[in-house]
């Protein structure tokens, strides 16, 4: 004969708390005491009671799972680690509210129309943007179902519109290329991001500010944040500009493209040319030489994102963006 399943009520006279409280503590209100709230969760290990999702949903309306969409293709997941470090933090933070992550992949039309058919069916509370490009039509559908969205990085063009949780690109631009000044270097170039991606556009904007003309066109060239757009971008500096003597990189992973062309052009790093990176991920101590970057908060940034989009899901009316200090963190290559 099977044993009957712990129900609210088991819960409530093993904590010796009503009901209502119990129902509270498992809808995620805050606003309970410590002491009742552990109590409630002692009983409900004493009790082995488990949450029923679908009867929950019914009374809150809400599916107890939130929506990380990254609008990239799927092998940068696997190649670039600081997605990884996104997500694992948002899984992490969540969980600690009772909220499940899904995953899901937008880089491509195809991909997009996946996304929107599944937010429009009602299954997720909010959506996570993860690495969304201005003009992404995966913006408009959002708007258009009503979800609560809050983006990891601003989402261009929409800055007052979607909230956000970012590093400070443009001042961490900055500052690496004021180091490289410092440094005594002289011909300085960089390779940018996607300029429709924040980190683009406003690292490029950093280096310029720093740089003013110097900053010259032959001096500037686009990856995609992979090694191989890295590779290529550095091979067409060295074309246009032999003459550098050092090179911003806008992410850890391109300058390991950077430096792999470099080697292969027969320049020493740094001697002949330095190289600065962005993000402090784990590539940037597994290159030779170990990496001179910036290292951008990312769990600060997943923490902050998702603790925005909680408070819309909880139903406040605005929030405001979350902008975090980057910091110069010195290796070899620079």
């Amino acid at each position: 004969m099977s044993r009957r399943r712990p129900t609210i009520h088991d819960v409530a006279a093993a904590a010796g708390i009503s009901r209502g409280t119990v129902s509270r503590v498992l809808n995620g209100d805050r606003y309970v005491s410590t002491a009742a709230r552990a109590a409630i969760e002692r009983a409900i290990a004493e009790t082995g009671y488990v949450v029923n999702r679908n009867a929950r949903s019914l009374v809150t309306q809400r599916t107890g799972s939130v929506a990380l969409v990254l609008s990239e293709p799927q092998e940068k997941l696997f190649e670039d680690p600081n997605f990884s470090v996104l997500l694992r933090t948002a899984t992490q933070r969540l969980a600690q509210r009772d909220v499940s992550l899904v995953l899901m992949i937008a880089g491509d039309a195809g991909d997009r129309e996946r996304v929107v058919r599944y937010l429009r069916g009602g299954h997720a509370d909010g959506v996570l943007l993860v690495s969304t490009h201005a003009g992404d039509p995966l913006l408009d559908a959002l708007e258009r179902a009503g979800l609560p969205a809050v983006a990891c990085g601003a989402v261009l063009g929409r800055e007052t519109v979607i909230p956000y949780a970012a590093a400070d690109d443009r001042e961490g631009a900055r500052q690496m290329t004021r180091y490289l000044v410092g440094q005594g270097r002289k011909r300085i170039a960089t390779i940018t991001g996607p300029l429709d991606t924040p980190g683009g556009l406003r690292r490029l904007e950093g280096f310029a500010d720093v740089l003013g003309r110097r900053a010259a066109k032959k001096l500037i060239a686009h990856g995609d944040y992979t090694r191989r757009g890295g590779e290529r971008a550095m091979a067409e500096l060295l074309e246009q500009a032999p003459g550098l003597d050092a090179v911003f990189v806008g992410s850890d992973l391109m300058a390991a493209g950077a430096l792999a062309a470099l080697r292969a052009a027969g320049r020493r790093v740094p001697d002949d040319v330095a190289v600065g990176g962005f993000d402090d991920s784990a590539v940037a101590v597994s290159t030779h030489p170990p990496l001179t970057t910036m290292r951008q908060p990312l769990e600060r940034v997943a923490q902050e994102t998702v603790r925005l989009l909680l408070d819309l899901v909880d139903g406040a009316e605005s929030v405001e963006p979350v902008i975090l200090p980057t910091e110069l963190v010195i290796r070899e290559s620079a």
